[in-house]
């Protein structure tokens, strides 16, 4: 028989990765998730910063690190100044300080178009979804375990979920879009 909440499931995880992706990227203020891309090469592996020190952010624009182990505060000031992000750690004995530059209005335009098209990818992997749940269907017409009827009404509430969750990630686009152009 045809699980439609399976495929809703699978729509919903997109989303999760969607989400995750979106609070890595940099806004004007200080989130300790824009640090969560980042991995340092410690003890013979690669760990998220979290993993090797806290993170606090005290101020609006200013995130502290607190290394537990003095040996990894080079590998994960290399690390940040690897990384995209454009931050330039400050050291302090076990404590980086990352300040948090303002954005620049060609900065802000490039992480709109970065956010357009991280939704857009999204939304093309909740379709490739759809068009798998439409495709089971279609096979299950086929072998004759439901009726031309049922497959309809699958469709079309295949489609209702379709457009909820696209609905949600255009939704999540416009409000991180707004995030950015606030100064």
């Amino acid at each position: 028989m045809f699980d439609e909440k399976s495929h809703s499931l699978k729509m919903d995880k997109a989303i999760k990765v969607f989400s995750k992706e979106l609070s890595s990227l940099r806004t004007g203020r200080a989130n300790a998730s824009m640090l969560d891309t980042i991995k340092v090469d410690v003890y013979g592996q690669k760990m998220p910063i979290n993993q090797i020190g806290s993170i606090t952010t005290p101020e609006p624009r200013i995130i502290n690190i607190q290394v537990w182990d003095q040996s990894n505060v080079a590998l994960i000031d290399a690390a940040i100044k690897k990384s995209e992000l454009g931050l330039n750690p400050q050291i302090d004995g076990q404590l980086i300080r990352l300040p948090i530059p303002e954005l620049n209005e060609e900065r802000r335009t490039d992480l709109k178009k970065l956010i357009k098209s991280m939704g857009e990818k999204c939304k093309v992997s909740i379709r490739n979804i759809r068009r798998d749940a439409n495709d089971e269907l279609k096979k299950l017409l086929k072998t004759k375990e439901i009726g031309e009827d049922e497959e309809k009404t699958f469709e079309k509430n295949v489609q209702n979920i379709t457009d909820k969750h696209i609905q949600i990630v255009d939704e999540k686009v416009a409000t991180k879009e707004k995030e950015i152009m606030t100064i």
